[in-house]
């Protein structure tokens, strides 16, 4: 899975009937969409501004369907290694930072149709949403993506790490496009269309008011502190938790890109309860990102 740390900013398209598409192959698609200013330093270093509509992650309706923005520093080694340090703002709660994250992600080419990856990301909430929001936990994955030519495919596995770990895995599908330069060479467009398919654990309560499903720990339903009825049934089991799709598309202009990324969350599981929320619907993903060096 290319993660945010791989770098790929995404924008709507505007002249997307004019504009040639030239299909590359996913080998192609593996470095940062912002060239190199000209130095030959292995060294690069990024900052980056992020809104989203929705926050939806690991199944769960983090920013509970609404605003959040996000700023971030990217460290990258040599195309293979990157670090990164970010803060971010969710519109529901009143605190400036909800929560930050620090990641570090490794990648690895070993042919033109097979890559590997690992990341580690740890997450820290503010103290006063810990009840309401998620406890601070790791996340890490490991990563081995295939290309077929027409679609390359990711197969992701990883696991949440708290006070109750909680596997993932993720199939993702994707073809990544890019148009011919224009401005003199300088800008480009790059469009990378997927459809992603996740599998987790999942809470399934059941009471003398029915049976409720949701995420499992460390996330709380609908950001609201986890409260279980007397008598209540909890089992915890492996299954699909939904399936996204998203067009992201790129504008590139030497060290500038500039994303937005339209999406839809589609939940394989349903809930009655207030206390609970399966993420569904239409999510827009807007980014910009500079290439300090």
């Amino acid at each position: 899975m290319r993660t945010l740390i791989k770098i790929r900013i995404y924008v709507i398209f505007i002249f997307f009937a004019a504009c040639t598409l030239t299909s590359l192959s996913q080998e192609d698609n593996k470095e940062p969409a912002i060239q190199s200013p000209g130095s030959e330093s292995p060294h690069s270093l990024f900052a980056g501004l992020m809104y989203g509509s929705n926050m939806v992650y690991m199944g769960s309706d983090v920013s509970q369907n609404k605003p959040y923005y996000s700023g971030m520093l990217i460290y990258g080694y040599k195309e293979n290694l990157f670090l990164s340090a970010s803060a971010s703002h969710l519109t529901v709660f009143d605190k400036l930072i909800s929560f930050s994250s620090f990641a570090g992600n490794y990648s690895h080419t070993f042919s033109s149709w097979f890559d590997i990856s690992a990341g580690l990301t740890g997450f820290i909430v503010n103290g006063s949403l810990k009840d309401t929001l998620f406890s601070n936990f790791i996340y890490g994955y490991v990563s081995a993506g295939f290309d077929w030519k027409i679609l390359y495919t990711t197969v992701s596995a990883g696991g949440v790490f708290s006070s109750a770990a909680s596997p993932y895995l993720n199939i993702k599908n994707s073809r990544y496009f890019e148009t011919p330069s224009f401005f003199g060479g300088k800008a480009y467009f790059s469009f990378d269309p997927y459809v992603n398919i996740m599998f987790g654990r999942l809470t399934k309560t059941t009471t003398s008011d029915g049976t409720t499903t949701g995420v499992s720990s460390p996330f709380k339903p609908s950001g609201r502190p986890g409260q279980q009825s007397p008598g209540a049934e909890v089992t915890t089991y492996l299954g699909m938790m939904e399936a996204d799709f998203g067009l992201p598309v790129t504008l590139n202009v030497g060290n500038f890109a500039f994303e937005i990324e339209p999406g839809y969350v589609l939940p394989a599981y349903k809930t009655s309860s207030d206390n609970l929320s399966s993420p569904e619907g239409f999510t827009l993903l807007v980014s910009l990102l500079y290439r300090m060096f």
